[in-house]
Parts: structure tokens; sequence; C-alpha cells
């Protein structure tokens, strides 16, 4: 299937199969040090997918590299992009183990790179797609918390279907929470804000925070791109909700 071709029709609750993914790996040239990083860290940070791993976090604490560090809680960060946000609150919360799930491998390397400079242990990741990740590696209340920070808004109403964020996979993402667990969305597209809004919403596993959109947690740097647009007048959106 080409990128022009359109996506197979899909049965009507079905969240994401093979034929329909979120996002498009997008064609990027490696810099010589973000491949130096995934070459002298790759083997300390990445974790291969495994559907034979039904419960990645037991997996990672058991790990000779993550035991003895005593992490109290683990996140899942979905699409984590070049890896800015990611380092800076993986340093913010040393106590915290951060699983992020990205397919770019420029982005990988970015992340590895970051990691190495600030010296942080508690980043794992796994390049491969979330969505396949969450559903065969991460067991039933097994999270603490969850960052969908500015997935693709798929603007065009044809490819709507593409949403990362669809009642059939926060209902995926909510069973993997623990009780008291967040789910934390942000993006900077209005139209999509909106539909977070009202799937999140309609999730009877989680519970808005704030009855509406919330303040920006601290722990969620401005990126570069987000300011730029702040500058030029764009809004950005971010919702918390807790696991009931």
């Amino acid at each position: 299937m080409t990128a022009a071709d359109p996506p197979p029709a899909t049965p009507a609750g079905v969240a994401h199969p093979r034929a329909i993914r979120s996002f498009v790996t997008r064609a990027g040239r490696m810099t010589a040090g973000q491949a130096r990083a995934l070459a002298d860290l790759g083997p300390a940070h990445l974790l291969p997918f495994d559907p034979d791993t039904p419960d990645l976090v037991a997996a990672c604490a058991d790990s000779a590299w993550v035991r003895g560090q005593n992490y109290s809680k683990t996140v899942l960060e979905i699409g984590f992009g070049m890896g800015q946000a990611t380092a800076h609150i993986a340093g913010l919360m040393p106590d915290t183990l951060f699983i992020g799930c990205e397919v770019h491998e420029p982005g990988v390397g970015a992340l590895l790179k970051l990691a190495g400079a600030l010296e942080l242990r508690n980043i794992r990741l796994v390049q491969h797609d979330a969505v396949e990740v969450l559903r065969h590696m991460i067991a039933p209340a097994s999270l603490d918390g969850v960052h969908v920070f500015f997935p693709d808004p798929w603007h065009k109403k044809r490819h709507h279907k593409r949403r990362l964020i669809q009642p059939p996979f926060v209902r995926e993402l909510a069973e993997r929470l623990k009780p008291g667990g967040y789910l934390h969305c942000a993006t900077d597209w209005q139209p999509y804000a909106e539909q977070m809004l009202a799937v999140l919403g309609a999730e009877p596993l989680l519970a808005n925070t704030t009855g509406g959109y919330a303040p920006r947690p601290a722990y969620r740097p401005l990126t570069k791109f987000e300011l730029r647009g702040l500058r030029l007048g764009h809004g950005v959106w971010d919702l918390v909700f807790r696991r009931v």
C-alpha cells in the first residue's frame, strides 16, 4: 500500500489494527552524535519488542540494570519525539522509571544522547509502535502514569481514524493504569483537544481531574515548537485524567 492509497476498511470498534497506524515513519538522517549514543547507550537503555514479555514493568524491575534503583513508580510515554520533554521530566523525577515508545530512530538516538549527557538512568526505550507495546507487553494495573504529548492530530477529516486517542485504545490505556494512576495528554490542535476531552470523558474507568482542560503541570516543559506556537497566538491544551 502506498502513501496515496486509502487504508482498508476497518470493523467498527477496532482500534488501530495493523492496517491503520496512528503514525507515519518519517525519513530522517541520524546525526553522528545520535548514532554514537545509539551504539554506546542502546545496550543499557533499549528494550526489544517482545510479545512473550507480557509484563514489561516487572521485567524492567527485575533487570540487572534497574535492580537496586528503588524506582517507586513507572510511567509510559507514547511518542516522545526527540526526547527533550522525556529527559527533562526524568531528571525531575529520579525515583520514577520512564518507559518510552518511539518509532523514529533519530528520536531514539537523540533521547539516548540526552540521557548520556544528563546521566539519566531511569529511562528505558522501545523502538516500536506503542499500540502494540501496550497491547502485548504492558500488564493490567501496572502503570502509575501515561504521557501522550502532541500526538499527530491528523488534520484532514478522512484521516481522523488514524488519531491515537480513540475509545478502544483509551480503554486499553485505562486498564493498564493502577487505581489512582494518571493519563496526561497534550495537543496544540483545538479540534483534537475537543475530541480528546470527549473520548476521555466518556471512558468510565477515568475521571477528569479538573472537569475540563487542565493547567499545564509543572513537570511538562515548554518545547521550542510550543513556545514558537504560543508567540504566534496558538493554543495548547492539557488533559489530565485519573484511573478510578
